[in-house]
């Protein structure tokens, strides 16, 4: 069973063999570490060779992964683990790697569900969690200065008890993952609706280059001095420079939460109430949508399409957007407001995949995001997608986080094929959702990313011109290709692995 390594990685699942059986699983060329690399990383900081670190340090929570695990694989196995303690060990590991051709991958709470930290490739695996902690903390400016390997939990206690204040990004991983995650995943919170996204959140950036070269981003909260680069940094999941450090915008850690429930004959009419109450004006901070399916199943409904709101901050202001919450819900059913109660103390809980997975299941979420024009095509094209599989047993979704043009449909889909059968079904899921939900208008990702599961819909996503643009970045930012090569669908130069 799961158990919660605070201020560490948490593992996802026990392997089914030894440590010292573990073997890759995808099929990609592996470059090798010699001994002179190995002894000039020893140099420059603390290093890991054992076995058992090795296959730790070589996979995250991708449910794909997962199964793997089961059968004593991971997807690319680390030949050694990089441990810098600051941004100059950083700079020094990678100036090593780059001089040598041999591929870096950063690692940090390993929370990831799409790949993003297996190490394709072998090579160096640059695990960020030793530089943590708090730098400053600007309650004037209510601007944070953090170090990237700083786990979340750790660091809301320390912001709320020390300083009063949250930085608002609470992901159900934020027990998980670290502030360099966040930002390379492009990562939502739970209160997003009320404090934006890791990229609203993000004032300026501490990055290192495949080269060594470390540079600043950003340090105002708004500037016109050429492109943002700090955007150019967040969501490439350290495929383009090290993230190391960031200056995030906090806010007063004050007020006590507000909920309401309200029930929907329909799913459409539920979300259409949501962007109602955005589009006039309120954020109330949770705005989180539960089809008849998921709701039953969580909270006991029944038919029900269930929307839970919860609102912090100013009282004013929360006064406010509940009231034009109760107006644009007054049609709806009135629900027990500790429903939402019921879902925020157990909204972190990340036990059950693991019993699912030794249970011979097959589940996984898929979240993206779409204009409210396409939202209800999006959410029926995609479950009838993934349904007409077989051996398909449910395909369901709650809408998570909603902005005024448009909100993130976030689909679950189960099944329990023969044990042979496990893998094909998880890639024709995966496959037949994501072409559904891109034909009909959708993002491919909102939070998640991209990683190794999602690399291969990136050109279908974006298109030609904007993954030449993508590619053209990479290759001026880190000619040898050495960071976290085989993601985002980018050029490959150590060879394209092919796709269990």
């Amino acid at each position: 069973m799961v158990e919660l390594q605070r201020g560490a990685p948490t593992r996802p699942i026990e392997f089914g063999t030894p440590h010292g059986d573990v073997v890759s699983k995808i099929d990609a060329a592996n470059v090798e570490v010699s001994g002179a690399v190995v002894a000039r990383l020893d140099d420059v900081c603390e290093i890991a060779v054992d076995r058992h670190s090795l296959t730790e340090a070589s996979r995250d929570w991708w449910p794909l992964a997962m199964m793997w695990a089961t059968e004593g694989q991971v997807g690319g196995l680390a030949g050694v683990i990089a441990r810098p303690a600051d941004s100059e060990q950083v700079a020094a590991v990678l100036r090593i790697c780059n001089d040598s051709h041999v591929p870096v991958t950063a690692a940090g709470g390993r929370s990831g569900v799409c790949g993003a930290s297996v190490p394709v490739h072998g090579g160096v695996v640059l695990d960020i969690t030793a530089m943590e902690g708090i730098v400053d903390v600007d309650t004037e400016s209510m601007v944070l200065d953090v170090r990237a390997g700083t786990f979340g939990d750790v660091l809301e206690d320390t912001l709320g008890a020390d300083h009063g204040v949250t930085v608002g990004h609470w992901p159900q991983s934020v027990n998980l993952s670290t502030v360099g995650g966040w930002l390379a995943c492009r990562g939502a919170g739970q209160l997003s609706n009320r404090y934006g996204k890791i990229e609203d959140l993000v004032i300026g950036l501490d990055v290192v280059l495949a080269d060594g070269t470390t540079l600043t981003t950003g340090g105002n909260g708004r500037a016109s001095a050429g492109p943002d680069l700090n955007q150019l940094f967040v969501g490439s999941e350290g495929t383009l420079g090290i993230i190391t450090g960031a200056r995030l915008r906090v806010h007063p850690a004050t007020g006590e939460p507000v909920n309401a429930a309200y029930g929907f004959e329909t799913f459409h009419d539920a979300n259409d109430a949501c962007r109602r109450i955005l589009q006039r004006g309120a954020a109330p901070a949770v705005l989180r949508v539960y089809d008849n399916i998921e709701a039953d199943r969580s909270h006991g409904t029944g038919d029900r399409h269930v929307l839970l709101v919860r609102n912090v901050g100013d009282q004013a202001i929360v006064d406010a957007e509940m009231q034009v919450t109760e107006e644009e819900c007054r049609s709806a059913e009135h629900l027990d407001p500790q429903l939402v109660e019921n879902w925020w103390g157990h909204r972190n809980d990340v036990s059950g995949l693991e019993a699912l997975t030794h249970k011979g299941f097959v589940v996984d979420t898929m979240e993206l995001t779409a204009p409210w024009s396409a939202i209800d095509r999006v959410y029926e094209d995609v479950t009838a997608a993934i349904m007409a599989l077989p051996n398909a047993r449910v395909a369901s979704a709650h809408q998570s986080h909603a902005y005024p043009e448009g909100a993130c449909l976030y689909f679950t889909f189960a099944s329990r094929p023969p044990a042979e059968e496990r893998q094909r079904f998880y890639l024709d899921a995966w496959e037949a959702g994501t072409v559904a939900s891109l034909k009909a208008g959708a993002s491919l990702s909102h939070h998640h990313g991209v990683g190794m599961n999602r690399s291969r819909f990136m050109r279908s996503a974006l298109g030609d011109g904007a993954m030449g643009v993508l590619n053209s970045v990479k290759s001026a930012l880190d000619p040898h290709g050495i960071l976290n090569p085989g993601k985002l669908g980018l050029d490959d130069p150590f060879g394209t692995p092919s796709f269990p």
